[in-house]
This record gives structure tokens, sequence and C-alpha cells, in this order.
């Protein structure tokens, strides 16, 4: 298998996105159909559960020391009404650890659960809960931190192909970050495939932004994107698209800003810290900015949240002025 960075924690990240992005591929593959209802998320929670189990246990052999930080929790799961839900988890973890038992499983997803110190690694194993249950986009995001800093960040986007374009059931794409030296690409299907290099694209002009946009309406403040939109006079068609996947297109130049504008029933929320980690420094790495909506750096180094920021602003560098001023104007 190839790596394009020398880091062993750059590789072990390489290699747990890749193994966790396929084993969610397979629950979408296994668990998703078109008789799914909208309210059923048992494919998205067996593959939440078990991709964080995966991961936990690679970290786990890899370094006994090493604490990972994840969006997952198995109390629900250790109740009996959980206990179906286990069964397949279970059964998906062991197709790739073989020795996995429920209680093992369940552990492993725990060394998750907890707040984190001055080095982590954090996870979110399937980011883009609407996109796998429409088979649109999503993410695997792994990403480690050293005080309030992101240093490596990767991302598994089944969906994806060249971190850029949208491909159902396509080679997809693994993106891997490391603070200094770059973004790199590589089909997830072959790990002995060329690495590329991923760089913004220039767009210098506001009315030329390509915004990447939220396919569900509920995760964005439509109202406050409309009059920032009017207010910049911006003129080109949104990109469309869920998940973290959205850092790996904007890195790979087929868009040029991404938003989390705060909604206005809830203007005290926080981001979640795997929500952004990686997809973050995928962005820097390639050339972009990234920062809260005041324009500060986005601080690690607060617990499970982005506690000192305020939303989050992610451009390709020459539009973040203009859109921080555009955000000012408008005061979101």
């Amino acid at each position: 298998m190839s790596t394009p960075f020398e880091s062993p924690a750059a590789q072990f990240a390489v290699s747990a996105v890749r193994e966790a992005s396929q084993l969610v591929r397979r629950v979408q593959a296994e668990m998703v159909t078109e008789a799914i209802s909208k309210e059923d998320k048992s494919p998205v929670t067996v593959a939440d559960f078990a991709a964080q189990a995966v991961v936990a246990h690679r970290l786990q052999q890899w370094d006994p020391a090493a604490v990972l930080v994840g969006e997952e929790s198995a109390s629900a799961l250790r109740e009996e009404s959980g206990r179906a839900t286990l069964a397949q988890i279970t059964q998906f973890v062991a197709s790739v650890v073989p020795e996995a038992t429920s209680d093992a499983v369940c552990d492993w997803i725990d060394r998750g659960d907890v707040e984190p110190p001055a080095e982590f690694w954090t996870l979110d194993p399937v980011d883009g809960t609407k996109g796998f249950l429409r088979g649109d986009q999503y993410a695997v995001a792994f990403a480690l931190v050293k005080n309030g800093r992101v240093e490596i960040g990767a991302l598994g986007c089944p969906e994806l192909e060249d971190a850029a374009n949208p491909a159902k059931g396509g080679r997809g794409s693994l993106v891997i970050a490391v603070r200094g030296a770059g973004v790199r690409t590589q089909p997830l299907d072959d790990p002995d495939a060329p690495w590329t290099e991923l760089k913004v694209a220039d767009v210098a002009a506001a009315a030329d932004a390509r915004m990447l946009r939220s396919v569900e309406k509920a995760h964005t403040d439509t109202g406050g994107i409309g009059a920032l939109v009017s207010k910049l006079g911006v003129t080109a068609d949104p990109v469309p698209l869920d998940s973290q996947a959205k850092y790996a297109v904007l890195a790979a130049g087929g868009g040029d800003v991404l938003l989390r504008l705060l909604s206005p029933s809830r203007p005290d929320y926080r981001e979640k810290i795997w929500d952004q980690a990686a997809g973050s420094i995928v962005v820097e790495e390639a050339g972009g900015r990234v920062s809260d909506l005041d324009g500060k750096p986005l601080d690690f180094s607060h617990g499970r949240t982005l506690a000192a920021n305020r939303g989050v602003l992610a451009t390709n560098g020459p539009l973040h002025d203009a859109f921080l001023a555009g955000l000012k104007a408008i005061d979101a």
C-alpha cells in the first residue's frame, strides 16, 4: 500500500479511514434499500457504531496510549432495547476484526466517549446522515489534534472521485493532509494507485464564487446565506453537497466557499470538533483559509465543541476577506 507521507501517524490515518470507509460502504450496500423510510436511521446507526468500533480498536493496537474522541457512545447498545442493533454492529465489525464480540465492540466504541486532553484523535464515523441514506455524499472524518490545532486530517469519501466529482458507486476518494506538508488524494478502492496533490481554485471575484451548500436545508441558515449572496453579488451557481465531502471538493478546486452559519433559532450553538477538524486542515493544506465567522482561527482546545468560535467560514483564500466583510455587513 502506498502512502503519501512518511509520518507513521499519517500512514495510520490513511489505513484506518480506508478500512472504516469500506466498512461503512458495505453497511450501506446491505442495509439501505429503496423501501427504507426517512425516519429509519438503523443503517446509519449500524455504520456509525461499527466504524467507530473498528477505528478505536485499530488505534488501540497501533498506540495503546492514544486518546480517541468520537461522536458515539455505546450506552444505549448495552441496554436490552439495543441488543438487536448491537448484534448487527458486531457482525459487521467481525467481518474485519474476527475476534470481535458484543462486549468488546461496546468497549471499543466507548473509548471515544471522553473529554479531549492536549493531544487526541477525533472521529466522525459517518458525517452526512441524510446523504448516506440517499446514496449521495457522506464522509468518514478522522483527525489528530495537538494543543488546539489540527495536525493531520483524513477524509474517506466513498461517493466522490478525484476528491471533486460526485460519482455514486464509483471508486471513491481518500484524502490525507499533514500540517505543513500539503494534501493528497487517492482512489479509496485502490491503495496502490498514485497520489494526487490537491490545490484550491484561484477564483478572486466574489461574484464568481461557487458556494458549497448543504443539500439538507435544515443544516444551514438559508436566509442568512441568501442575504450574503445578495450583498456580495454572487452569481455563480451553488454546488449542493452533504457532509465534510464539501471540504474535499473545495480543496480540489471544485468549489470556492463553505459556510456554517448559526441558525437564528440556535444562536448559542457551537460546532462539534469532529464535524470540522479533518476538513479544515484539508482545505488549509490545499492553500485555502478557514476561520470562524469573525475571522478567528478554529480553536480545538475547548473540549468536544469549538466553544471559542462562532460558526465556520472556509474559502480558497483570495475570497476570504470579502466574505468576512459580507458577513459583518449582514451581521450573520
